[in-house]
């Protein structure tokens, strides 16, 4: 009998509905055990719709039911820290949404605490799961572009104007963790230093800010060791971007407007030589890249491999983020810590 790992959802974000919950009923080797919510109307139809056996409306009734062994958090920004240290703290392994904290510091506490309790940590980053994602991240290691010289990417959506008003919109309020940086750079911060194969040196970084101050758009820049270079941009006042290009000494891959969230339909890529105008391109067969990185997770959970991204990388990627914000409120080249 294959063994299942008992899944608990803390809380009932629109991620964790439409991705997760289904994500781990279809897995190979997970079951939703059950879910949290801080809305006691909620519960007798989130039970039925999401086939979910036990549902809390109490976070805390959740972390401490002795069945449950990996909890997922989709939980605003600034929760993620207090509620997987208290996961952790009870005996469960935590997937983390991203971003893992609103600071490096918090993901660095966080680190602490799953290395302390030998537990996992993981900061949901999908994207890393699916096969183009793999297959081009194999393909630059093994230097069919060269040397990777360069990494553009992209992650912008437009807030209408509705949102913009809405006074509890979490996303611009800076004690929520909001900021387009926080949100949607995360994606391009990873994917630049997972390309790169390495970790940024310097950062800069040009915003424009909501009133609240969190930035609602922004534009950034990184080097690493060698000459490499990245920039990223990051927006919720500009149309539909998210993409990623790679350049090497040999050639280049570019990605069309579905690179982080391609959903389960055919994902292609175009890949040029150095000197070649158009490239050829390229078509991966759809997967579900929430599917995959629960399985991964649950079979690290059950020591049959392991993390494919270890919190510290995520602790690398946070004070990416970090020195990216102080570049651009300070308007100074930031160097990051090694």
């Amino acid at each position: 009998m294959v063994e299942r790992v008992k899944w608990g959802v803390l809380g009932n974000a629109n991620i964790a509905r439409v991705c997760i919950i289904p994500a781990i009923h279809k897995s190979s080797n997970g079951t939703l055990h059950a879910l949290a919510t801080c809305s006691p109307e909620q519960v007798w139809q989130l039970g039925t719709e999401h086939e979910i056996q036990h549902v809390y409306d109490d976070y805390d009734a959740l972390i401490a039911d002795p069945e449950i062994e990996a909890v997922y958090i989709p939980l605003p920004n600034h929760l993620h820290h207090p509620w997987a240290l208290k996961a952790l703290s009870a005996g469960k392994h935590v997937l983390c949404e991203k971003p893992m904290a609103c600071d490096a510091r918090q993901a660095e506490e966080m680190a602490e605490a799953a290395e302390d309790s030998g537990l996992l940590l993981m900061e949901a980053f999908m994207y890393r799961f699916h096969p183009r994602s793999r297959l081009i991240k194999q393909m630059v290691d093994d230097g069919h572009i060269g040397t990777p010289k360069l990494v553009r990417s992209a992650f912008c959506h437009l807030m209408d104007e509705d949102e913009m008003a809405r006074d509890d919109n979490i996303r611009l309020r800076p004690e929520t963790g909001g900021g387009a940086l926080l949100d949607l750079g995360c994606y391009s911060a990873s994917v630049a230093r997972w390309l790169m194969g390495g970790e940024p040196t310097h950062a800069q970084g040009q915003a424009a800010y909501h009133p609240s101050g969190v930035d609602l758009h922004f534009v950034g820049s990184l080097r690493f060791p060698d000459g490499g270079l990245a920039t990223l941009e990051a927006s919720f006042t500009a149309a539909l971007q998210q993409t990623y290009t790679v350049v090497g000494t040999g050639g280049a891959i570019d990605l069309p407007h579905d690179a982080f969230i391609p959903w389960e339909k055919d994902a292609q890529y175009t890949i040029r030589r150095a000197d070649g105008e158009e490239g050829s391109q390229h078509t991966v067969p759809g997967a579900d890249e929430y599917q995959l990185m629960v399985e991964h997770f649950s079979e690290a959970i059950l020591g049959r491999t392991s993390l494919a991204s270890p919190p510290e990388d995520s602790v690398r990627n946070m004070l990416v983020l970090d020195a990216l914000a102080e570049a651009a409120q300070t308007g100074r080249t930031v160097a990051l810590r090694q």
